[in-house]
Order: C-alpha cells, then structure tokens, then sequence
C-alpha cells in the first residue's frame, strides 16, 4: 500500500496544507489569460498562471504533449518552481482570508476535545512495559518504559519534543530495544522523505552511542548476542528498501555486512522477528506475490534462506509455534486459507496442512498465536470478526461488540505465553478503545478509552451500513454517520463522501473527535467502500485494480447518485475527499461527474498516472506495475491513459476545489499536483475556487505535531462549511 499512509487517521481527514509563504516573481503570463474569480475574493488575490514550456512524450506511437512537464525539480530548489508554489500558497491565503476565524474556530474546537496529557495503554515487550505520554502543548510524545503495567518505576527513554526543537519537520521510527533491554535503537527524519537516520541509546546511562547509519527505512531487527542488528538501506534515487544489512555495534556503517539484495523492483523488502525471539524474517512483497527469507536470531554470522521459492500470484506469511509454522497463504484459496506445517518441513508446499479451510464468502485475515490458542481475524459482508480457538480441544468462540459496523484489531500481543488478548476496537460512534480480553471465558477488561473532552454523548450521533447498487448491479457497502437531532433524511444535509479504493486497502470504520465538527453542524459523513479495497473480499479488490480500475470510480459515484436519492444528503450540497491513491479516485470522479459536488478536497493526489508510470526513476514506481498495469505494454498504456486525471482534464466545469501537497513527498511527488492544478486552470471553464495548497516543510504524512495536523484539518473544514454557507 504505497501511494497511501492513511490508515485509522484517514477518516479525520487530517491531510496536509501549507505553510503562509509570501509572493515572489513568479512564472507567470500576462493577465489577459487568467481565468474569471469569484466576486468574494480580495481584489488582489490572482489565480497563479503557470507558463506552458511543451514536453513531447512518444510511445506506442501516440504523442503526448505535457505543457507543465517543467514544474517537475528532483531537488526542490530550482527558483522558477519553488516560486510558483510560494504564489500558489499565497493565492490561497488570500482567497480563505474570508474563513480565517472560522479556522480559528474550528482549530480550538479541534483542541479542545484532545486531553492534552494523554498516555497510551503500556505494552509488554520482554521484562518492561512499554507506553507514550503527551502532555501540555507538547506536539510530540515522550516514550517510557517500566517493570509493571502500573508504571511504578517510570522511566523517560526518549522524549521526541527535546529531539524536534530546532526542527520544521521530525519523525521518530521504528523503535526497538534489544533482547536485554539495554539498547534501543530508532529512526530520525527531519526531511519527510522517509530517509530515516538510525542512531543507538544505551538505556543504562542515557547516552547516544556512536553508531550512526545513512539512508535506512528506519527499523531494526536485533539479533540475539544484544551486539547486532539488522535493517534496510533505501535506493537514494527510487527511496525503495531493498538491501538488508548486517550492523554490529561499535563498527563504522561501511563495515556493515550485505546479507539480501533485492534485484527485483517489483518487491519491496521488510523486516521483522517471530513472536518466540528466535528467528529473524526478511519479508517479500509485491502487488501479487509475496513470500520470507528465514535466518537464525541465535547465528549472527547466518545467511537468510528462502522458505520456498517465490511464486507469481502466490502469497503467504508465517507465524512460528514451537517447531511449527502457521501460514496465512491464497495458495488454493482465493480468500486465503490457514495452514500449518513443521518447521524442517516447510520448503514443499505438499507438506502444508489445512487447519481453516478456505470459503467463498469469508476472507481470512491473520492469526495470532499463544502458546494454548490460535486467534484468527476473518471478514464476512465487510464487517471484520475475531475468532478465538483453542489449539488442544478445537472450542471456538467469537468475539462479540455492541455496534453493527466497526474496527477490531489485535495489537501489542508480545508475549506467547500470555492467556490474554490485547485489542483496539472503534466504530464511528464510538471512541478508540483498547481492551484486554480473557483468551478461556472471552470477558473483556477495558483498559483504556479514548478521551473526548467537551460535551461529547455518543448517544447523541447514528451509524448506519447500507448497500447501494452500481450500475452494473454489484452492491457497493456505504458507511454512514451523522448527529441524529441535525439529520433529517429528507435530502437536505451536507454531505462528505470518503474513499480510496486501491491496494487492497480496507478503510473500516472508526471514530475521529474532529469529525464532529462536521457532524455538529449538520453534515452526514459517509465512506464508500469501492472497489479495490477488499472490504467484500479478495475479488473486490481483484475488481478494481489493472484492467479493471474504473470500476473504482465507478463506485464512487454511483454511492453519490444513491445517496442523494435516498436522502442522506442535499444534491447541491454534496463533497468529496481523498488522499494519495484516493487523491486518483477524486480525479477521476471530477472529471466523469464533476456536476455532483459542490467542493472537493484532493490530498496528495496521484493524479498523472501514465507519465508517473513509465519513469522507473521516479520512487515506488516499478513495485506497482501489479496495481496500476505496466504502461510500457500498450493494453496498459491505452486503459491507464483513458482515466488519468491529469490526461482526462477537460474544458468544462469543475467543482470547488482544494488540492494539497508537501514539497518532500516520497509517495505522490509534489509536481503531480501541482502540474494538475496548472491544467486545470488552463481548461476549467466555470469560476469556481481552485486552491493549491503547498505544505513546503512536509512530504506525504503531512505535518508532524500532533497540533500542527488540526491546523491543516481546521483549514480543509473551513473551506467545506464556507461553500456550505456555514459561517461558524
């Protein structure tokens, strides 16, 4: 999932926006070619007019003609570029002049609902209990640790604020201690292109080590002698993880061994350790197939072995028992089945037993062993469940939540030998909660709710799950929530339609405090789960991808046209959102149906798909031949190009709209965006708003302060509840 780093944090809508840069020279025409404004606008706000520098672009026999092919500088400093971005952000600052107090408003709104001192629920690694604090108007964490879930003997390993001070941009990633628990290794970033720089904290005394290693993706993986680790260096150029290295403490980076080098661009490369400590997995994984290469924990001179050769269209993962591997794998099993097979046994598939079989209609998700009970996480009719078996008698029993839709997911489960179930459950009324569940009885102890300060009543508010038809009669799951005194099912609320729709990635779900600022004041929220996602399973995903991609967009607008229809939402009053690949699905939905929203807001959009596609240089381009379709053959090339946004924008109408970006974005590079804006400028005939929004500090995870974010998210509100006519 790669053009995406939305996962539960999506559904805030907590996308980027940018910093207030003032105007310089920019490249500009004369102002005979700037398009017709809005009355409201300052009469000094001009819309930015990129110039036009044609770029020929040949293949297939077709020509392709990108007049802002210029805009593209791999070094984001080129004046000409950088001066156009800053004319762009000021040109917005000027056009939401007018929803500077609503912004204020709605960021203490936003604030104000987030328990400023905050702590998450420890988690037991080893001999400690590990955690994070928030307090005050820190933007960051502090990590700690302690020998009891109590937190008797607290102690600070890392306060991330004192590391951020002198910084615009800081991430923090991959956190790992050592088998002892005296070290603890982590990734810096102060650029947001997702180079992180390992550095090493002896725990004992508090200070840095002066192991220092480049270009990594962040994470390590210890080995056993507490001397050694391993991790990944990213290619400078594509940013793709795909050599595995062997560090040992005290010896310069250039020492560093090369155990595994990924020569196929189509897979990217992971790392992890099983659940007993004694092995150490480097993970394959491409859009289709994917597989493990196995070394011993104990051996730090091992070289990694295949567990079985890899299989186009073939997936699996393993979870280790004892002298047992349990395999989560499609092989025979569309929807993925569970098998097992012992350890010396494991490199022929014919050894490999079924323990669940697969289904036409369940999709099995992932297991998670203890040392008595296997819990297995499967999904029917979009909705996720969790199964608890135990491993010596065969009893089952099911895990069971009050709401009709929601999210549940095992998390923090280190310790095999526990009898206890560590969960996050959220649904869109109900706050992030964390529960430790008795693997024998199924009882729940609630560990911790999210916080939601104000006069938050979750009675107050309504979820529904409906289905809806599309037009070639498959039935699309729609999740819905609103504020039951505000809606009336009569057509007459605003409504914000989410989606993404690619990777095989499942937006359940959940709750977000600052949707409810929407939801205060009237607006119904709703996700389509289109396809490409695999909320209905493997197929709907299958479904939406390669050859078959515009059944996505499809979607999408067909739950539009439905939910109008039905009620839920005023047909002159409709909005869309969505980031990254989801970015995509609102560029091709503007451009088939632009008439059925009032306003849009395009995070991060991967909007030119074709160009993108068929420059290998360009980050994480090779690895997704398998999602989108190789354009270097022309049957991709052809279906690619007959929805690319950026290729398919029009002379027509389009709606309002909100484009962001980040100048460091190693996803979705800025100029995609930003070459889309340009055109659409150039094409669009109506005077709606047109807004680019450039964060200058930031790449595709947006800001990195945890206020910061609610700044950006207050900012994309604003211009939703202005063209709402909601003034406050």
């Amino acid at each position: 999932m790669i053009r995406s780093s939305f996962t539960l944090a999506a559904l805030s809508l907590a996308v980027l926006a940018g910093c207030d840069n003032a105007p310089k020279s920019t490249p500009l025409e004369t102002a005979t070619t700037m398009q017709t404004q809005q009355t409201e606008k300052p009469v000094s706000a001009v819309a930015p007019i990129a110039k036009k520098v044609p770029h020929e672009m040949t293949i297939h026999g077709d020509t392709r003609i990108d007049d802002y092919y210029w805009l593209r500088d791999d070094e984001r400093k080129a004046p000409e570029v950088i001066s156009y971005l800053n004319a762009e952000n000021a040109y917005t600052d000027a056009m939401l002049a007018h929803t500077k107090t609503l912004q204020d408003t709605l960021f203490e709104e936003l604030k104000g609902r987030i328990k400023k001192d905050d702590d998450s629920v420890p988690v037991k690694r080893g001999d400690y209990f590990y955690s994070s604090q928030t307090r005050g108007e820190n933007e960051y964490p502090t990590y700690v640790r302690s020998s009891d879930f109590k937190g008797s003997d607290q102690q600070v390993i890392l306060d991330v604020n004192a590391l951020a001070k002198d910084h615009d941009y800081f991430a923090v990633s991959g956190l790992s201690v050592s088998t002892n628990g005296n070290l603890m290794a982590y990734g810096e970033d102060t650029v947001s292109r997702r180079i992180y720089t390992i550095k090493v904290k002896d725990l004992t005394t508090g200070q840095l080590l002066e192991d220092t290693l480049e270009g990594t993706n962040g994470g390590v993986i210890w080995a056993n002698d507490n001397k050694t680790f391993y991790y990944i260096k990213k290619d400078a150029q594509t940013l793709l993880g795909y050599q595995v290295y062997r560090h040992t403490l005290g010896t310069p980076q250039s020492d560093d061994e090369l155990i595994y080098e990924e020569t196929d661009t189509s897979y990217y490369t992971g790392i992890s350790k099983s659940k007993d400590g004694s092995e150490i997995y480097i993970w394959h994984s491409s859009t289709n197939a994917s597989g493990m290469s196995v070394l011993s924990a104990d051996d730090i001179k091992a070289k990694p072995k295949r567990l079985i050769e890899r299989e186009d269209d073939l997936e699996y993962s393993i979870s280790k028992l004892g002298n047992t591997y349990y395999i989560v794998t499609n092989l025979n099993a569309v929807n993925f089945q569970l098998m097992k097979v012992d350890v010396d046994k494991a490199h022929d598939k014919a050894n490999w037993q079924t323990v669940i079989a697969p289904r036409d209609d369940i999709k099995l998700e992932g297991v998670d062993l203890f040392k008595d009970y296997l819990v297995y996480q499967e999904r029917e009719q979009g909705q996720s469940r969790l199964i608890v078996r135990h491993l010596t008698t065969g009893d089952e029993h099911t895990l069971s939540f009050n709401d009709s839709a929601y999210t549940i997911a095992s998390y923090g489960n280190n310790d095999i030998n526990s009898d206890k179930l560590r969960v996050y459950y959220t649904s869109m009324t109900t706050p992030g909660t964390s529960y430790d569940i008795d693997l024998k009885s199924g009882d729940k102890t609630q560990l911790k709710q999210q916080t939601v300060l104000g006069d938050f009543n979750a009675d107050n508010y309504a979820s529904e799950r409906i289905f809806v038809k599309a037009r070639d009669g498959i039935k699309v799951p729609v999740s819905l929530v609103y504020r039951k005194d505000a809606f009336k099912k009569d057509g007459t609320n605003p409504l914000l339609q989410y989606g993404y729709g690619s990777y095989g990635a499942t937006m359940d779900p959940t709750f977000s405090s600052s949707r409810l600022s929407l939801l205060d004041r009237g607006f119904v929220f709703a996700i389509a789960h289109v396809r490409g996602s695999q909320m209905l399973g493997r197929p709907w995903y299958e479904d939406g991808k390669l050859l078959t991609k515009k059944n996505t967009f499809n979607d999408f607008v067909d739950v539009t046209k439905s939910l109008v229809t039905q009620g839920y939402g005023a047909k002159d009053e409709i909005f869309a959102y969505g980031g990254s690949a989801g970015g995509l699905l609102m560029g091709a939905v503007v451009n088939q149906a632009p008439e059925l929203y009032k306003g849009v807001v395009a995070a991060v959009p991967f909007v030119d798909v074709v160009t993108t596609m068929l420059d290998e240089s360009i980050p994480l381009t090779t690895n997704e031949y398998g999602e989108w379709g190789n354009p270097n053959e022309k049957e991709y090339y052809d279906y690619m190009l007959s929805y690319s946004p950026y290729d398919q924008v029009a002379k027509q109408a389009y709606p309002n709209m909100l484009v962001t970006t980040g100048l460091h974005d190693s996803q979705v590079q800025y100029f995609e965006p930003a070459k889309w804006v340009a055109k659409l400028r150039d094409f669009k005939t109506d005077d709606n708003k047109l807004l680019f929004k450039i964060d200058m500090e930031a790449g595709h995870g947006g800001a990195s302060g945890r206020f910061k974010r609610l700044e950006d998210t207050a900012l994309n509100y604003a211009f939703m509840l202005d063209l709402a006519g909601i003034k406050n």
